[in-house]
Parts: C-alpha cells; sequence; structure tokens
C-alpha cells in the first residue's frame, strides 16, 4: 500500500515556483464556487507518520485558501467535557457548515490507531472502530459532504533522517518531541497498523490519498493538485441521484398493525392515579440521585400522534426531577444553522453528560415520521436513516446512555375531540394550528409509517414503548413507571 510512497518522489524548485500561482488562483476560485453556492461541506483529514508533513500542510492549506472560510481542528487528548460525552461527540461539534472547509489534523482515526500500536486495543476492537468510521463517513457522503483523506508517509530511513535534520536545525529543534522519537522506535508497528486501518477505511465516496511526504515541494503540489480535482468535479457535477431497490416496508395484506393492536380503553381512576404519580415521581427523583447514576444518562424520546399528550407526560417526569440536571428539547423545523448540516448534528449537540437527563419532544425520528410523509427528503434518504439511527443509540447505550422512546398513541375519534377542545379553550389556542389538521388528513400515511419506525428502530438497546393514551393519566403513569424500570435496569 506505501510502495510508491517510499520511492523518493521530488519536484524542482524551478517547476514549484512555475506551477504554484496556478494553482493558488484555482483553489481559490473553486473555494469562493464553494462558498457562494453553499451546496455542501468539505472535510479535509490531513493524517500520516511523524515528520511526513501533517502540520506544514496544514499550514499551507490556511495560507493557500482564505482563512475566513476554513475550521481548522487539532484534535488533541479529549477534554473533560469530551470525555462525559460519546465519543464522536466532539467531532459532530467539529463538522464545517455547508459551503466551509473543514481540516482535521486528528480525527475520529486518531484514538483507536494509537491504543491500537500501543496494544491497548485488539485487531477485533481495531475493525469495530473503523467500522463505525466508515458508516459515519457514508452518512456524511450521503447528506452531501466532500470527503478527503490525506495519509502522509515516510519510509523509516527518510523519517529517521526527517527527524534528526529538524532536531538540528536550532530553528526547528522545537518540532521534535520524545513523543516523536518514541513513536519511531515503534515504527514497524505503525506501518502495519496503518496498512490496515487505510486498507479497511478507504472507500469510494471518501478514498484515502497516500503522498510520498519527503519532499516538501512534491508533497504539497500532489495535496494541492489532489484538492483542486476532486473539490472542482464535485462543483462542475450535478448533485448524485439515489434509488432504492424493492419496497421500503412490508405491503398491507390485512387490516392490523402495531398501533390498532393497542387497547386504548386503558385507564386509571383519579384516586389510584394520584396515589402512583406521587410514589413514581419519588422513584425516579431517588433513581436519579443514586451515586451509580453518575455513570450514565437518560435520553429520553417523547414523539406521538398530535394533542396524544406529550407535554404533559414531560411535565410528570420533570416534576421529580432537579432542574440543574435535565433539560427538556422541543424539535421543531430545522434552523438555516441546522440546514447546513446533516440531520443528526443537531440533536448530537444535545447529548447530556453523565448524571444528566435530556428529555426530546419530538426527535431525530422526524426524518422517518413527517420528513417521510411530507416529502422533505427523498426516499432514499428516509430509508438510510433507519440504520443511521440504530447506530446512533447504539453508539449512545456503549457509552452508559440509556435510551428511552416512547410513543404516545391515541384513536382519530379521540384526536378530533381534543382539537375542538383545544380551539375553544382560549389558553390552548397555541397548541392547535393549520398543520395539525393537514396532518390529520395524512392519518394512514403517518400509520404507515409509524408501524416502520417501530419495526425497523425498536432494538434490545433502545426499545419503543408504545404508550396508550387514550387516558393521559394511564399514559403518564406507564412512562414514569418505565424510566424508573429502565433506569433500575442500568444501575
Amino acid at each position: 500500500m506505501f510502495e510508491s510512497a517510499e520511492l523518493g518522489h521530488t519536484l524542482d524548485k524551478k517547476t514549484f515556483d512555475k506551477e504554484l500561482p496556478g494553482l493558488r488562483a484555482a483553489l481559490l476560485d473553486a473555494q469562493y464556487e464553494l462558498v457562494e453556492r453553499r451546496g455542501f461541506q468539505v472535510i479535509l483529514i490531513v493524517s500520516g507518520v511523524d515528520g511526513g508533513g501533517r502540520r506544514e500542510t496544514v499550514h499551507r492549506l490556511n495560507e493557500w485558501l482564505d482563512p475566513r472560510h476554513i475550521e481548522t481542528h487539532g484534535m488533541g487528548t479529549p477534554s473533560d467535557e469530551e470525555r462525559e460525552r460519546p465519543e464522536m461527540w466532539r467531532f459532530w461539534r467539529a463538522l464545517p457548515a455547508k459551503g466551509k472547509i473543514g481540516i482535521f489534523q486528528g480525527s475520529w482515526y486518531s484514538d483507536p490507531f494509537i491504543r491500537k500500536v500501543y496494544g491497548k486495543i485488539k485487531n477485533a476492537d481495531l475493525e469495530e472502530a473503523m467500522d463505525r468510521n466508515v458508516r459515519f463517513e457514508k452518512m456524511l457522503a450521503d447528506e452531501g459532504a466532500l470527503i478527503i483523506k490525506f495519509w502522509f508517509h515516510l519510509s523509516k530511513d527518510r523519517q529517521e533522517k526527517r527527524l534528526k535534520a529538524l532536531e538540528k536545525d536550532p530553528a526547528t529543534r522545537w518540532r521534535v518531541t520524545e513523543r516523536d522519537w518514541r513513536h519511531f522506535k515503534l515504527y514497524d508497528k505503525f506501518k502495519k497498523t496503518a496498512d490496515r486501518v487505510l486498507r479497511l477505511t478507504s472507500t469510494a465516496q471518501a478514498p484515502w490519498y497516500i503522498i510520498d511526504g519527503s519532499d516538501e515541494r512534491y508533497r504539497s503540489m500532489t495535496m494541492g493538485r489532489i484538492l483542486l480535482q476532486v473539490l472542482r468535479q464535485r462543483l462542475d457535477s450535478p448533485p448524485p441521484v439515489h434509488s432504492i431497490p424493492g419496497l421500503p416496508s412490508l405491503p398491507r395484506v390485512d387490516e392490523n398493525n402495531l398501533l390498532r393492536a393497542l387497547d386504548l380503553s386503558l385507564s386509571v381512576d383519579k384516586q389510584t392515579y394520584n396515589q402512583k404519580l406521587e410514589q413514581l415521581q419519588g422513584r425516579l427523583a431517588m433513581l436519579v440521585r443514586d451515586p451509580r447514576f453518575q455513570k450514565h444518562a437518560v435520553v429520553a424520546v417523547f414523539e406521538g400522534h398530535d394533542a396524544a399528550g406529550k407535554g404533559g407526560a414531560i411535565r410528570r417526569v420533570t416534576g421529580a426531577l432537579d432542574a440543574r440536571y435535565y433539560q427538556v428539547i422541543p424539535i421543531a423545523a430545522p434552523s438555516e444553522e441546522a440546514r447546513a448540516q446533516p440531520y443528526l448534528w443537531r440533536f448530537w449537540r444535545q447529548i447530556p453528560r453523565r448524571g444528566h437527563l435530556a428529555i426530546f419532544d419530538r426527535s431525530w425520528y422526524g426524518r422517518v415520521l413527517v420528513e417521510r410523509v411530507e416529502g422533505y427528503c427523498t426516499e432514499y434518504d428516509w430509508t438510510r436513516a433507519y440504520n443511521e439511527i440504530n447506530d446512533f443509540e447504539a453508539q449512545l447505550h456503549q457509552h452508559g446512555i440509556i435510551v428511552c422512546k416512547f410513543w404516545l398513541s391515541i384513536s382519530k375519534e379521540e384526536q378530533l375531540e381534543r382539537f375542538k377542545a383545544r380551539e375553544k379553550i382560549a389558553f390552548k389556542h397555541f397548541k392547535i394550528t393549520e398543520e395539525d389538521w393537514r396532518n390529520r388528513e395524512k392519518w394512514d400515511q403517518y400509520e404507515q409509517a409509524v408501524c416502520d419506525m417501530v419495526d425497523r428502530t425498536s432494538t434490545d438497546i433502545a426499545p419503543w414503548v408504545l404508550v396508550e393514551a387514550e387516558d393521559k393519566q394511564f399514559a403518564r403513569l406507564k412512562v414514569l413507571q418505565t424510566l424508573c424500570d429502565r433506569i433500575k435496569q442500568a444501575l
């Protein structure tokens, strides 16, 4: 894999100086076109062996391009805040918006790579991490991002010479650290691991470009030409069109489904409700105060029919909690900032730290519900979202986050009654909109979308709980009971 990058490529100064002005001008033209169109973002990963030119490459990019539209990230050791979230949280937060270029010197590859070289993880762990990276990059590419990954390579002899030359010169001695020499002693392990990582993760949508880093002019010119070619090709091509084979959901043969099978007559009397509400709220309060809960967090998702009582159920949950340790996150149509990012971006940003709860009133499931039914995204987009959501929730679970998902269900007749009541009561007018009435006209389509959602995203680690919400009191108790049981199980 590294044979060509160990040949000792060079570029003479005369040729470099002659070609550089034209390259820089063309790169700037492409960058300004990217900024003006704002059709996609560019993600550059700059990686490679020590002494191969990673730092110099990042400086070159900021010199050749307009730095106002570049976001450079040196992703080193995670901070305390970052360690309290899933590993990918800090990378999601650093993604550039459409029209921007994000440069990552240190990325989602760095930690598993170093840990494997130092023998802290096994091959199976490395492959699992790389599989996660491939899925992540595929999702970014499907969302429109252009991903370019550079690996700057040096042979073992050239790396030694490079480090010694830098160390000998008083002006560059500071660049060489004890860590660099420690890594040099592990060169063979680094190369073997790099071969495995690049082989596993060089894909059509996010290929690795391996560049000989021994000659600065050759390295810079090669990197610049690749960047220009890939960026120009994307700018000059029509947006990709995706298609999917087969049916996205099972054909309807009978009239039975998950929602119609619910017993919506379930109810509880007022006295029993008040008694159990106090008991369950007290139990929930004690569970989140348990010292063991400090190793966990809760992400609670509330979805349901319009007027099914999500807000009331959420208030009964928060009524048991200290306001310092929870956040209710109402989800509406994405803002302009959110539309410039992959759809999961705005949800990743809200993941709670350990010992805290995040309660989502509507959620990422909008992609497979309202966006599907209303045609706000393509069939390919909402179909691939099932796996992307499962992957997202699996990463939360692996970090110790308890994912609780509730679908509050009512009948079409009950919804009509509640809509009419909201129109009659002055302080409830804000709860009913023209959009609610329009959604009601597509009841059957939403019903099918909900059943598909549950079938495809209800997992052992993040199961859907279907809540019979015709009686609001019954629904609130079921939500509280489920939260208590899930947290207790995790502790």
